[in-house]
């Protein structure tokens, strides 16, 4: 057994010498997958990857869990065939879904502390009511004004929120301007709860 560096250049060179007999080479899916597995098959290798849960269910007999032993397992998986495929995504794919992630985390960073500056203010019972996104920073500058300490502090916070606000607008007008150019988010935009 050889151990390597998860680097499909050091995977390539420690297989180099099976590649007559190598049929297909199995990894599971995980966080990698996504660049390992298409630079692994630009080197020419059949590479198979599996699903984790058909195959944490096909090594459950295994007494011991170690690397070796589950290296060993995925071997016999893939020489008899007992897997279960993994659809790989694009980079393209996957690259829109980190920009849907973090548009969404910043949003919800964003709510989460314009609530926790709502939540501050009533324990010196400032309550700020239904005051709109535009008019918040003021509301809170206004309703602090004759605390000092307290105006610093908001303010440290208040730029926090104006500047998670500004990034979350910035991948929003991104999104936009990649659903402007494809037809199929267009149309799937026009279907009823869909494109809101």
């Amino acid at each position: 057994m050889v151990m390597v560096e998860t680097d499909p250049d050091a995977l390539f060179v420690a297989l180099k010498p099976f590649i007559a007999r190598l049929r297909r080479v199995g990894h599971e899916a995980g966080s990698l997958s996504p660049w390992l597995h298409p630079e692994l098959l630009k080197r020419g290798l059949s590479v198979i990857c599996m699903e984790t849960q058909h195959l944490r269910a096909a090594m459950s007999a295994q007494r011991n869990e170690t690397d070796a032993t589950d290296a060993l397992g995925i071997a016999h998986i893939m020489s008899t065939g007992w897997f279960r495929p993994a659809h790989i995504k694009t980079q393209d794919c996957y690259r829109m879904r980190l920009l849907l992630t973090h548009r969404r985390n910043l949003r919800r960073k964003f709510l989460d502390l314009e609530n926790a500056i709502r939540h501050s203010l009533k324990a010196f019972g400032i309550k700020l009511g239904g005051t709109s996104r535009g008019g918040f920073d003021q509301a809170v500058r206004t309703a602090v004004t004759d605390d000092p300490p307290f105006v610093e502090l908001m303010d440290a916070v208040l730029s926090a929120r104006a500047a998670l606000w500004r990034e979350y607008c910035r991948l929003h007008d991104l999104v936009v301007k990649i659903v402007a150019k494809s037809e199929l988010c267009r149309r799937f935009m026009a279907i009823p709860g869909v494109g809101r």
